[in-house]
């Protein structure tokens, strides 16, 4: 299965640079700088650890000044909020929004990058007698951008939360609620496919799992390798948890009408370093696994979905800093990446970039340092979780290159004839009666090729791609 012949291996090595060329574009990551506590740093060291960190994107919560004026002249793209408080107003007075965007918009562009404008936060869940204006109001807004020649470069949406949707579970049963699909959700698609902007989503993949951990496995909620779960609606089988809660809304949205253009940004997602002792799997080493895994795929361009495949997706972690005042279970105030010390929490990167001190092979036993072990996941609680797939390799943990499932297997034979063809990856290993030939299946074959592929080439930018047909994982690979 894994060798191929000469004459195939030619083929490859000429056919193989195309396919890679057919993987979707990079999509973005960036940041939720919410300010609920009484201990962080001032706005102008908060923005120097961000370009420190190499963090691009930001979102805020409002307009404070300090931190618009901090962000001026530094190139880190901003979404500000013009919170529910001021919905109505918004919604019923054009001139208050016109004022509102001069005075927290155009006031500091384009020196501070905003690009964004989100019109209320969870408004569905958090504000449900505003339900009926927050379209008007997105309008108003949009009109004050376009009064002032702003519509083009700054763009309006609204974060909804995931129990906008009435069902979700399998992805293709996807509907949003009967109050919300038509008098609500479909004017907010016709306003953001009119004004070329995004659906945001704030998806948040820890509290299906901790509410049903005896049913969802936890590596399908990390990113890691998993069994998968077949959708007998669609067909389609997802090894994410993630990718099934954004499927539900792809799903929603089209029984609305065609809004393909309308792209989806997860305005807010992340994952709990600390919890109550109910709050099952909130942890750091699991924080670092999700955010690390997740970054990861967005910057190495295999963000897309099974039922889009082909999108980007732009993402923002929630959140920079532990928040001491939130309100709620232990697990609100600790989903910082950063503690107020400008520590990090857990180790995670927001940009690509090269090998670094940690990089080469793992400890494996007579494997030629593949990584192929069963080490009980204790790798896991230090695993880089960085922002992956030719992301920086840390000191703290190692990282391997697995095949996708989701590619298919013809897909999967390509990369792997390329693999331990014109790539040189030693695959002698995984022929039959070798040591690692069982189990024969074309996943642990193909992951045993691309892993090998992936540490010979120092874990650089794109060696672990093959075309969206294989991802890095943080957690050693047990087969």
């Amino acid at each position: 299965m894994a060798l191929p012949g000469r004459l195939r291996a030619l083929i490859l090595a000429v056919a193989l640079p195309l396919l890679f060329l057919s993987a979707s574009e990079a999509g973005t990551v960036g940041i939720n700088y919410g300010r609920v506590a009484n201990d962080l740093p001032n706005p102008a060291a908060v923005v120097q650890l961000m370009k420190q960190q190499g963090i691009a994107q930001v979102k805020l919560y409002d307009t404070e000044p300090t931190v618009l004026r901090a962000l001026a002249n530094t190139g880190i793209k901003v979404v500000v909020a013009l919170p529910n408080e001021q919905l109505l107003a918004a919604a019923s007075r054009p001139s208050y929004a016109l004022a509102w965007v001069r005075r927290n918009v155009a006031a500091y562009y384009p020196a501070t990058q905003i690009q964004g404008i989100a019109v209320g936060n969870e408004v569905f869940a958090s504000a449900k007698n505003l339900t009926a204006q927050l379209v008007p109001a997105m309008t108003n807004v949009h009109a004050a951008l376009a009064r002032l020649s702003l519509d083009k470069p700054v763009k309006v949406s609204s974060p909804i939360a995931l129990t906008a949707l009435a069902g979700s579970y399998p992805p293709s049963a996807g509907v949003f609620r009967e109050d919300l699909a038509q008098a609500v959700m479909k004017p907010m698609l016709d306003f953001l496919a009119q004004t070329g902007s995004y659906l945001m989503v704030n998806a948040y993949p820890f509290f299906a799992y901790s509410g049903n951990a005896d049913v969802i496995s936890l590596d399908y909620a990390l990113f890691r390798p998993n069994a998968g779960v077949l959708d007998s609606g669609s067909g389609l089988k997802y090894y994410s948890l993630l990718d099934a809660q954004l499927d539900a809304v792809f799903t929603a949205v089209s029984k609305l009408g065609n809004y393909n253009a309308v792209r989806v940004v997860v305005s807010e997602t992340g994952w709990p370093s600390k919890g109550d002792a109910k709050e099952t799997g909130a942890a750091a080493a699991n924080a670092a696994a999700y955010n690390g895994n997740l970054v990861r795929r967005v910057l190495s361009g295999n963000a897309g979905t099974p039922r889009r495949p082909d999108a980007d997706m732009d993402v923002y972690l929630f959140a920079l800093f532990n928040e001491n005042q939130k309100p709620g279970p232990t697990s609100e105030r600790n989903y910082g990446v950063f503690y107020p010390n400008q520590q990090k929490v857990y180790d995670v990167e927001f940009v690509l970039g090269g090998n670094s001190a940690g990089g080469g092979g793992s400890s494996g036993k007579d494997n030629g340092g593949l990584g192929w072990q069963d080490n009980g996941g204790v790798n896991a609680g230090n695993a880089p979780a960085g922002a992956g797939g030719g992301v920086k390799a840390t000191s703290t943990g190692e990282a391997w290159c697995v095949a996708n499932a989701m590619a298919g297997e013809e897909r999967l034979q390509k990369a792997l004839d390329y693999a331990c063809g014109p790539g040189g990856a030693d695959c002698k290993a995984i022929q039959p009666g070798a040591a690692c030939f069982e189990p024969n299946t074309m996943v642990a074959h193909a992951s045993y090729a691309f892993n090998d592929y992936y540490q010979r080439k120092g874990r650089t930018i794109g060696t672990c791609d093959f075309a969206g047909a294989a991802y890095v994982v943080n957690q050693a690979p047990s087969e």
